[in-house]
């Protein structure tokens, strides 16, 4: 515990773009480490001097969470499930902060929610980490996968670094610990109300998913009743293609 707040502090008083990059490679790995300790303070400082810039903060955190998603999505492709499970049961899995319920429940949201989950899962406090560990098992493509964790996690970094941008516009905090503490207790706020308009985009698309069938599935049937003969060579081309 006092090895972790020392990290901390260092990670704080040393900010810059390459210790943004390496310990977002590390928070968007299975190591467990809080981004709130990376890119507010570091937006932050971007406006309290000329040595960093907010725009480069996001771009380069952004780039260390794909780096870090990229480790777990490889991880568990080369691994597979079982050893996946057993490092997630092993103590050296606990240690990360990851058990097999944890990743049976990013396994679950990937499998509901499909490709767009890593995407979602990006914005998603405890699903955040581990959603490549799915993505990786279920072989996704490359290619989508570093496109919707690019997006997902550039919406969360921006997020942050706006929290930071705000705590220096709006407050008289002082020094970037004192900025990380106030940014822990408004992104778990924040990361609850991204989770409630997850939920309803997601509840949104099924609904017009499901209504567009159903739109489909009586314009069918409106055309059967309307051209018979029309309706029986449809049917009839289709049995003979069969």
């Amino acid at each position: 515990m006092e090895s972790s707040a020392e990290l901390i502090k260092w990670v704080l008083e040393n900010l810059n773009y390459w210790v943004v990059t390496i310990f977002m490679t590390i928070e968007s790995s299975f190591i467990p480490f809080p981004s709130e300790v990376i890119v507010p303070p570091a937006a932050w400082k971007a406006m309290t001097d000329d040595s960093m810039n907010i725009f480069l903060v996001v771009i380069f955190a952004t780039i260390g969470a794909d780096l870090g998603a990229l480790i777990n999505y490889y991880l568990a492709r080369w691994l597979g499930r079982p050893i996946v499970y057993k490092f997630a049961n092993s103590r050296f899995g606990h240690m990360c902060l990851i058990d097999e319920a944890k990743v049976h429940h990013a396994e679950e949201y990937f499998r509901k929610h499909g490709a767009a989950s890593t995407f979602f899962g990006r914005l998603i406090p405890a699903v955040r980490q581990l959603i490549s560990i799915p993505a990786g098992l279920a072989g996704m493509k490359l290619g989508p996968f570093l496109l919707y964790t690019t997006l997902g996690a550039g919406i969360w970094n921006t997020i942050l670094a706006l929290l930071g941008y705000f705590i220096y516009r709006f407050t008289d905090i002082k020094t970037t610990n004192d900025v990380y503490v106030l940014a822990t207790e408004y992104s778990h706020e924040i990361g609850y109300v991204i989770l409630a308009v997850a939920v309803f985009v997601v509840g949104f698309l099924i609904y017009k998913g499901i209504k567009q069938k159903n739109k489909n599935k009586k314009r069918w049937i409106k055309t059967a009743l309307l051209h018979p003969p029309f309706f029986y060579c449809i049917v009839k081309s289709k049995a003979v293609i069969s």
